[in-house]
C-alpha cells in the first residue's frame, strides 16, 4: 500500500489534501502521473495544510450561497453550443470544462471544472445531464440542452 497526498480531487478517494492509502500500481500507475498526488513524507504536514488551505479558498464557504447556487443551476436549462455532423452527432465530446464555461455564460456563477462530473459521455445533441459539487455535502444536478452550433 502507497500512502499518497491528493492534490487534486479524486472520485470516490478524496479531495486535494487528503492523506489517502491506495494500491502501489494505482498510485504508480494513475494518480502520481497525472498530477493528482504525491508520495507521502513526513514533511508533507506542511503540504497538505497548504493545499487545505488553497481548498478552503477556492470553496464557497456560505452554505446559504451555496444552496442558492444549487437552486439557480438546477432551475434553468443550460444550452451549450458544439460542432455536430449529421444527424446530432458530435466531432469530439463535451467536457467539463465546456460545462463550466456554459454554465458562468449562463450568467449562473463561476463554478470549479473539477468539480462537475459527467455520468456518461455527451456524444450527440439533445437534452443530457451533469452534477456539479457546490459544497461539500451539496450536489446540483445540471440540465444541458446540446445544440449544433450553425
Amino acid at each position: 500500500m502507497a500512502k499518497l497526498i491528493l492534490t487534486n480531487e479524486v472520485s470516490g478517494l478524496g479531495s486535494a489534501g487528503d492523506v489517502v492509502e491506495v494500491k502501489n500500481g494505482y498510485a504508480r500507475n494513475y494518480l502520481i502521473p497525472q498530477g493528482f498526488a504525491t508520495a507521502w513524507t513526513r514533511g508533507g504536514a506542511k503540504q497538505v495544510e497548504s493545499i487545505q488551505a488553497a481548498r478552503k479558498a477556492r470553496a464557497i464557504h456560505d452554505r446559504e450561497e451555496a444552496l442558492a447556487l444549487k437552486t439557480s443551476i438546477e432551475d434553468v436549462k443550460v444550452r451549450l453550443t458544439v460542432k455536430a455532423g449529421n444527424g446530432g452527432r458530435l466531432f469530439g465530446s463535451v467536457k467539463t470544462d465546456h460545462i463550466a464555461d456554459a454554465v458562468e455564460a449562463a450568467g449562473l456563477g463561476k463554478i470549479d471544472k473539477r468539480k462537475v462530473t459527467i455520468t456518461s459521455p455527451i456524444k450527440s445533441t439533445g437534452i443530457h445531464e451533469a452534477t456539479v459539487r457546490v459544497h461539500d455535502d451539496l450536489v446540483a444536478v445540471i440540465t444541458l440542452q446540446v445544440v449544433a452550433a450553425k
